[in-house]
C-alpha cells in the first residue's frame, strides 16, 4: 500500500506541467498509481457515446489524473504551498505544515 502526501478535499498548487501555478481541490486520489485528480486541472476531451437512447452523445471535457508528484499541499494558515511533516499529537499522526507547524 503506497502513502500519498496529499488526500481527498486537500487545497493544492501544481509545481510541474502544463498547468503549472494553478491551484484546485483534489477530487479523487489513486495511491496504487501515484495520481490525483484536481479540480479545473489538466482537462481532457473524451468521446462519449450514447449509452441509451435519449442521451447525448458528443465531446465532453474532463479532468485527468496527474502525478501526486506534481502537487504540494496549500496551508490554510500561511496560504503557501508547503512540504508534509508528521507528527503526534494526543497520540494521533497528524500533518503539519512544514513553514509555520500548522495542522493540515
Amino acid at each position: 500500500m503506497n502513502n500519498l502526501h496529499v488526500k481527498t478535499g486537500d487545497e493544492v498548487k501544481i509545481i510541474s506541467g502544463k498547468d503549472k501555478g494553478k491551484t484546485g481541490k483534489v477530487l479523487q486520489v489513486s495511491p496504487s498509481e501515484g495520481k490525483v485528480i484536481v479540480e479545473g486541472c489538466n482537462m481532457v476531451t473524451k468521446h462519449v457515446k450514447a449509452k441509451r437512447q435519449g442521451q447525448l452523445s458528443g465531446i465532453v471535457k474532463a479532468e485527468g489524473a496527474l502525478y501526486a508528484c506534481k502537487v504540494m499541499p496549500i496551508c490554510p494558515k500561511c496560504k503557501k504551498a508547503t512540504r508534509v511533516g508528521n507528527e503526534i499529537k494526543n497520540d494521533k499522526k497528524v500533518r503539519v505544515c512544514k513553514h509555520c507547524g500548522a495542522e493540515l
